[in-house]
């Protein structure tokens, strides 16, 4: 099991155009066989602040969501919404719903 956090904050003003051009990735994204869990969070005390919060069977099946025609375009759309670089963090699972912590 692969769980990805990715952190992204947006320009002031780009809010609504970033969360209409990320659909793209989390509708194509959560119909990928190898997804388990795919969301996209807000910071409640900054509107402009998000989180993606992934998880996905194995590392293979993130390298195959990287190279989706719907991941690529989410990103060239978001690129220029976007300040500064995209932090991203891993995660082991310890309780995941609905999978067993020593699955991976």
């Amino acid at each position: 099991m692969r769980i990805q956090l990715v952190e992204i904050e947006v320009r002031p003003g780009s809010r609504d155009a970033f969360i209409e051009a990320f659909r793209i990735n989390w509708d194509g994204a959560r119909n990928e066989a190898g997804n388990i869990r795919f969301d996209l969070l807000c910071d409640p005390e900054n509107e402009n602040r998000f989180s993606v919060y992934e998880i996905f069977e194995n590392e293979a099946a993130l390298d195959a969501h990287r190279g989706t025609d719907h991941y690529r375009e989410c990103i060239r759309l978001i690129d220029p919404l976007t300040l500064g670089r995209r932090s991203k963090r891993f995660f082991s699972p310890v309780l995941v719903e609905g999978r067993a912590a020593d699955r991976k």
